[in-house]
């Protein structure tokens, strides 16, 4: 039986930054993984995505030159886009792996299984390892009705050949409105059913309202407090069915209602480490209750943000604390979320929402974009929503508009850094541009 100091069940972001540094650090590491190396951020979810969006952000920065850019000849062709995805994704996979193999770290093909406290099984082979860390991350969820088999998830949908004539997406959650965005600027009849009439939990509801409308504006039905029961065949379309009796005939059927941890078949029942359908249960130490097995990323049970960034902090952390390096409990610093839809949101911290309900914190809105016509390229609708402590402190922020990853990486900054507008000041900035503009309306803010 071969030994290892690390073994990791997955091989995704929550897995391979913290096995680097464990095998810099002279340990020796196994990476186990059934499906492409470098899990599901880089081969089925973030990298695809924000490539194949790419391409339709500069028909929405074109939108906002209406009597300058002649936007009837702009189009995106699908076809072509999804030859260049597979030229660049495709191969990042075997990119990862000899990257791995390099700085020394065993690559194990297939699925592994936690046998004891110390063994993994993969292929009927017995491995045994000082440590575990379990970075199994999420699978799209299913919806348990009529006609599930004709569903797609996302991602069959980030390998479309061609793009359908009708779409709908059943849930309204952060993976559907990005698609929604790209098929609608595609000229696709988008159609979107939720369960409730609160989509997009997690963001600024304000923002939310705001994309939404734009979202109808330029085509997207809206079906909102709308249960589906079922999908049925219909030709060569389907007939997507609500419990109301609404029924939206489409091309392809989407399920986008959430993602669930991938706990099933791992080990977990015979070990007896303790999960729900939510994820691993873990400790302060990002430990399983058996004291040498860890979790990380996506597949923990837990409220903070599920991002490919936590899940690469958390892997770092874990490398830190076994090799410890850091024995002190994991302290997450304040996590900014983005919504890769067009225009983009984003926030960071102390929620507005939350805010406003709080007389201990001050919220600030900011329209920047109308303030700064030239300077944020003509984008009169991008705002952002701060709040301040008591001492005037960036601690929450909500940003809308085509640059809200960037500014929100920004002021990540400022809000884990706990700098005034006085620091702020002491620094200088590119200028012009739009990051210096908005920094310059955050300063008078804060100063208020």
């Amino acid at each position: 039986m071969k030994k290892y100091d690390v073994v990791y069940l997955g091989s995704g972001h929550a897995a391979w930054h913290g096995a680097i540094a464990l095998r810099h650090a002279g340990k020796s590491v196994a990476i186990i993984e059934k499906d492409r190396i470098a899990g599901t951020c880089t081969n089925y979810g973030c990298n695809a995505k924000i490539l194949l969006e790419n391409p339709f952000e500069v028909l929405e920065q074109a939108s906002h030159y209406p009597n300058i850019i002649n936007t009837e000849n702009l189009e995106v062709n699908w076809e072509n886009l999804m030859n260049y995805k597979h030229s660049v994704i495709d191969p990042m996979a075997g990119t990862m792996k000899a990257i791995l193999e390099q700085q020394g770290i065993d690559i194990i093909e297939g699925a592994g299984k936690i046998t004891d406290a110390h063994t993994v099984e993969v292929n009927g082979e017995s491995y045994e390892a000082e440590n575990i860390v379990i970075a199994t991350g999420q699978h799209s969820n299913e919806l348990n009705i009529e006609g599930k088999e004709f569903t797609k998830n996302s991602r069959d949908f980030l390998s479309l050949e061609s793009m359908p004539n009708s779409i709908t997406f059943i849930g309204l959650g952060i993976i559907s409105i990005e698609f929604a965005s790209i098929a609608v600027k595609a000229g696709v009849e988008t159609h979107m059913i939720h369960v409730d009439d609160q989509p997009l939990r997690g963001f600024y509801s304000a923002h939310v309202e705001k994309l939404m409308d734009k979202l109808k504006e330029e085509g997207v039905h809206f079906h909102m407090s709308e249960n589906v029961v079922a999908v049925k065949e219909n030709g060569t379309n389907y007939d997507v069915v609500t419990q109301s009796g609404l029924t939206i005939q489409s091309d392809y059927v989407l399920d986008a209602t959430g993602r669930m941890p991938n706990v099933e078949g791992i080990g977990l029942e015979e070990v007896g480490i303790e999960y729900s359908r939510f994820g691993v249960k873990v400790d302060e130490y990002l430990r399983t209750n058996v004291p040498n097995i860890y979790a990380s990323g996506d597949v923990i049970e837990k409220m903070i943000p599920k991002l490919t960034p936590t899940a690469t902090f958390e892997s770092n952390y874990i490398a830190a604390h076994i090799l410890k390096m850091n024995e002190m409990p994991i302290q997450y610093p304040a996590i900014p979320s983005v919504l890769y839809s067009l225009p983009r949101l984003s926030n960071i911290g102390v929620g507005i929402e939350e805010a406003k309900n709080n007389d201990e914190y001050k919220v600030i809105d900011i329209p920047f974009g109308k303030r700064m016509v030239f300077e944020y390229k003509n984008e009169t609708e991008a705002e952002m929503t701060i709040v301040l402590d008591s001492e005037k402190r960036l601690v929450g922020a909500a940003i809308y508009g085509d640059d809200a990853p960037d500014l929100i990486n920004l002021l990540t900054f400022i809000v884990n850094q706990k700098l005034t507008a006085r620091d702020l000041n002491q620094m200088i900035f590119a200028f012009p541009g739009s990051s210096s503009g908005v920094l310059d309306q955050l300063k008078l803010a804060m100063m208020l």
